[in-house]
């Protein structure tokens, strides 16, 4: 059987919001939240946990998918990439430099595409856009 699990881009309008959206719809049964970050949400869609719980295939709908690609596009990423830049020796700065030259020189992923490929790892889920 197939669970059917729609996030909708009306709700997002940054990457902190992307992340209030996910908590609301995989999280609200949960006592915790994920962090807002790439690998929590990698984590997530292993599943065991949240509207994943017990899911062997999830049909994962984006709805207004193009305000989700607006607001977590190239300004957003360049913000991410700058931030990490910014908080010292938590992070790989050269990795991060990376990233952010490429961005700029429009060969980057945004992070919405980082997203998209974050799912597109998971076999078990399809990804629809609408």
């Amino acid at each position: 059987m197939i669970k059917e699990i729609a996030i909708d881009g009306l709700h997002i309008h940054d990457i902190a919001s992307f992340y209030e959206e996910i908590n609301r719809v995989f999280m609200s049964d949960e006592d915790w939240k994920i962090g807002n970050s790439l690998d929590a949400f990698n984590d997530l869609l292993y599943g065991g946990f949240g509207a994943m719980k017990d899911c062997e295939k999830v049909r994962f709908v984006w709805k207004n998918v193009e305000r989700i690609q607006e607001a977590l596009g190239y300004k957003a990423t360049k913000a991410y990439y700058e931030d990490k830049l910014q908080q010292g020796a938590l992070f790989n700065k050269e990795y991060f430099r990376e990233k952010l030259i490429a961005l700029e020189n429009g060969i980057g992923e945004t992070y919405f595409e980082m997203l998209k490929s974050i799912v597109a790892a998971h076999k078990n889920i399809d990804l629809v856009l609408v």
